[in-house]
């Protein structure tokens, strides 16, 4: 495989890419545009639903994309990595949920529906995201490809759910959620992916983001910028840590790591 042109630069989206208001700020959209037209590749890697990513890739003008926390790839319209999890696993985390009374949101790569038919931390964890609460359909996973549930607890309830389910990884991405997966998934393993099917190194690629579920991603990459509002456990394992994201915090980690 011949070796690509530019770095892969990749951006995870809440708290990075958009800002507070779940808006992306001028200085990143330049951002992105520019380092397109100088040759480099530039994805997102996200823990969001590819139906959660349209109208970002439209407005950006990007192909490729890491949705799922690593479990649902694409590379220039193709789908090229699917790791859903195991039904039985689902059904047996659906009961568990259930008996407990815990809301789960079930996401394929098409939609999603709850558990339940409303629900306050759900409401509170979607609104984050500028997003509705789901439409409830307790049997939604049932016949399809769910790559990806969130989890609505607080920390104190999370162990049981971590212990009950040793094939399943759960990532805290709200102080009320989590997102669970297979077993080992990540945006690391998805990139891995990417890669394989890009040519690049590792070495060569840049990452952007704020949160539990780049921690993965950013032990893979040669190197990761943290955003401002990034927790400290992230900010750690980061090369550079840049500003928020509406404080211009794309543009300048990008200056930083000499792209721009």
């Amino acid at each position: 495989m011949k070796k690509p042109q530019g770095k892969l630069v990749l951006f995870d989206i809440d708290g990075t890419l958009l800002d507070r208001h779940n808006r992306i700020p001028a200085s990143a959209k330049r951002a992105i545009f520019t380092l397109k037209e100088a040759g480099h590749t530039v994805a997102l890697a996200s823990g969001r639903s590819p139906f959660m990513l349209e109208h970002l890739r439209r407005e950006l003008g990007l192909h490729s994309y890491v949705s799922f926390n690593g479990q649902y790839v694409v590379h220039e319209h193709r789908l090229i990595y699917s790791n859903p999890i195991g039904p039985e696993l689902v059904a047996q985390l659906a009961a568990f949920a259930a008996e407990r009374e815990h809301p789960l949101v079930y996401l394929d790569a098409e939609g999603m529906r709850c558990n339940q038919q409303h629900h306050p931390y759900v409401e509170q964890c979607m609104r984050s995201l500028d997003v509705l609460h789901p439409e409830c359909d307790p049997r939604y996973f049932e016949g399809r490809h769910i790559y990806q549930t969130m989890l609505f607890c607080t920390e104190e309830h999370e162990a049981m759910f971590r212990l009950a389910f040793p094939d399943l990884h759960f990532v805290r991405w709200h102080p009320c959620s989590m997102d669970v997966l297979p077993a080992g998934g990540s945006k690391a393993a998805g990139i891995e992916r990417l890669i394989a099917e890009t040519g690049f190194r590792p070495e060569d690629i840049y990452a952007f983001g704020d949160n539990y579920n780049d921690m993965e991603m950013f032990r893979f990459v040669g190197c990761s910028i943290a955003m401002g509002n990034a927790p400290k456990a992230v900010k750690k394992l980061s090369a550079f840590v840049t500003s928020e994201a509406e404080q211009d915090g794309i543009w300048h980690g990008l200056r930083w790591a000499g792209l721009l």
